[in-house]
């Protein structure tokens, strides 16, 4: 007989790149408003302001993968009982990740980056990367994006005046070592920084979340990333929102996708997994 699991108290927010855990402020505030506790922790070398990673952006250059996923994992280790895991772009990698390693109750990943071995590359995305990946010295350096190249990559459904506010309030440089990496890994997959084992048994319910709009990782590498997963005591799923861009965190009508998410997971944290095929995308994704 099988018994219902409790149910999260806490939901701990995965910032990505370009961006800091200043991104999450909306979702903090809403779900904080319905009773959870929500940590929000930033990159090592990360807890400074916005305007202080702009003006020296050393901490950007320094950060690596492993770094990342090892701070993460001892600020989970705090935690009386295992909670909701919700991170963005490649904020949703590491969210992956630490659901392989054994963290969460359940884990949902907004707009993810892919996890080593998903060789999916729109042309989208290499347009929105292209401004780091043109030049190979920037593997070695902090880059930061023009407006112009931000918007395109993480705003490209909002007024520009919006657009704007939003570079201006969360904007950082981005780690060429680690996008260099990154792509490098996905091409030629061998256990390196973002890998998991697409077959764990014991991994806590997956929900991948895709924008129709989003240029940098758009839906088809939200539905290849869950095709990986072939662990069948497992539940990996994806949803499409229609006409979102990268940043969903910010973007309009972020209430609804908060809520879906949060439901979604309480539902699959507290309920054993059923026992299902991998995720593979119809021919007409359905989206909300």
């Amino acid at each position: 007989m099988t018994h219902a699991r409790p149910t999260p108290d806490t939901i701990v927010l995965v910032h990505g790149f370009w961006v800091t855990p200043r991104s999450w402020e909306q979702w903090i505030a809403h779900y904080e408003a319905k009773g959870y506790r929500v940590i929000a922790p930033a990159y090592p070398g990360f807890e400074v302001e916005v305007e202080s990673l702009n003006a020296d952006p050393a901490p950007v250059a320094a950060v690596t993968v492993a770094g990342i996923i090892e701070h993460f994992e001892s600020v989970l280790r705090e935690l009386e009982s295992p909670p909701i895991i919700i991170g963005h772009s490649a904020g949703g990698a590491f969210t992956q990740i630490l659901l392989d390693h054994g963290f969460g109750a359940a884990g949902v990943a907004l707009n993810s980056a892919p996890t080593e071995g998903v060789p999916v590359l729109p042309l989208s995305q290499v347009k929105a990367t292209f401004p780091v990946l043109k030049n190979p010295a920037n593997r070695h350096r902090a880059v930061r994006y023009d407006f112009e190249h931000w918007n395109y990559a993480f705003t490209n459904t909002f007024p520009e005046d919006e657009a704007r506010r939003l570079y201006e309030r969360y904007a950082i440089p981005v780690s060429g070592h680690i996008l260099f990496e990154s792509a490098l890994a996905n091409l030629t997959p061998g256990h390196g920084g973002t890998y998991v084992d697409y077959r764990n048994e014991d991994r806590a319910p997956l929900l991948l979340v895709a924008g129709t709009c989003d240029n940098i990782m758009p839906p088809k590498v939200q539905w290849s990333n869950a095709a990986h997963y072939k662990a069948r005591n497992t539940l990996t799923e994806v949803v499409e929102f229609g006409s979102k861009p990268h940043l969903l965190p910010a973007a309009p009508g972020w209430e609804e996708i908060a809520d879906f998410v949060l439901a979604w997971a309480v539902r699959h944290a507290t309920t054993p997994p059923p026992v299902v095929d991998p995720a593979v995308a119809p021919a007409e994704p359905m989206t909300v």
